[in-house]
């Protein structure tokens, strides 16, 4: 016959394997749960992070184009403002061709000048028009030569072979110059 006490004793052997196997199992479940948690974070770190990455290749595409459109096109407004210069001088040669046409061509060149003039000032060129007997400035000149010049001083301007240009408040081109150099007596 069976023993009750040792029937008891097995009951609760039982019980406490049964509560430590649902105890696992209950921690294999939350460890399940918070390995699927993190999978799911990562995947949408992830995705995050690639169209992060495609957005940035997207946006260096785009100024890429951007550069390239501003490089080709930046000029056609002034390209545009000149075209009425490119008839002007058309018109003068025209007139050139006649006879007894000086006068009128000096004054179409004048005109065609004076609008170029207002066209480079309206896209913020500005001239620099040095005289001789000015002091030569390399921030505004650029020396084309020099020549030992009586009556002048060294770095002075003796002669203007090309005015310069600024681009609102960069310079554009200097103004080419020929400079004395005679030596301080």
């Amino acid at each position: 016959m069976a023993d009750p006490k040792n029937d008891e004793f097995l009951d609760d052997i039982e019980a406490a394997e049964a509560e430590a196997y649902a105890d696992e199992a209950e921690e294999i479940d939350t460890e399940a749960a918070e390995i699927d948690a993190l999978r799911a974070e990562r995947d949408e770190f992830k995705d995050r992070f690639m169209r992060a990455l495609a957005d940035a290749e997207n946006a260096r595409k785009r100024a890429d184009k951007d550069r390239r459109e501003a490089q080709q096109y930046g000029g056609s407004r002034l390209a545009r403002d000149l075209l009425p210069v490119y008839d002007n001088l058309h018109r003068a040669l025209g007139v050139a061709r006649e006879e007894n046409a000086a006068d009128a061509l000096i004054e179409g060149i004048e005109l065609t000048l004076r609008e170029l003039t207002n066209t480079f000032s309206k896209h913020g060129m500005t001239t620099i028009s040095p005289q001789v007997g000015d002091k030569f400035d390399p921030q505004q000149h650029e020396a084309m030569f020099e020549a030992p010049v009586p009556g002048t001083k060294a770095g002075e301007i003796i002669q203007v072979s090309a005015e310069g240009f600024y681009l609102y408040d960069r310079l554009l081109r200097p103004a080419q110059v020929g400079v004395s150099s005679m030596p301080a007596s």
